[in-house]
């Protein structure tokens, strides 16, 4: 991969979920099905949205207080 990278630490159990899902998923590795998730996520999440709807939707989702 092109750029820096910074490495996010999961519990084990969550991890092991990631490598079974990104096994069955045909993912060539468990950062490549994080990443594809991860990316999933913020677009939906950012969809035309302002820093003020991007907030209120964490807030909805119950990522934020």
């Amino acid at each position: 991969m092109f750029g820096s990278s910074t490495t996010i630490k999961l519990d084990k159990a969550l991890f092991a979920r990631v490598r079974r899902c990104a096994d069955a998923a045909g993912y060539s590795s468990p950062r490549e099905f994080v990443e594809h998730v991860i990316e999933k996520e913020l677009a939906q999440i950012e969809e035309g949205a302002s820093d003020e709807e991007i907030m209120k939707k964490l807030q909805g989702l119950g990522y934020l207080e």
